[in-house]
């Protein structure tokens, strides 16, 4: 009966591991990617226009 029970807290722990790693991956990692990949676009259009200068018509 120790090992049923031991079995239900693994999973329970699996269960909350998982819960925080959707939760990570979700509220953390991808706005900061996000943040990241816009802020990088942004700053190589800043960059490149500071060399070729601005747009023209």
């Amino acid at each position: 009966m120790s090992a049923h029970r031991q079995g239900g807290g693994d999973r329970m722990r699996r269960r909350r591991m998982e819960i925080f790693a959707f939760v990570f991956l979700t509220f953390v990692l991808m706005p900061a990617l996000a943040v990241g990949a816009v802020g990088s676009y942004g700053l190589g259009v800043w960059i490149y226009q500071s060399i070729a200068g601005p747009p023209t018509h």
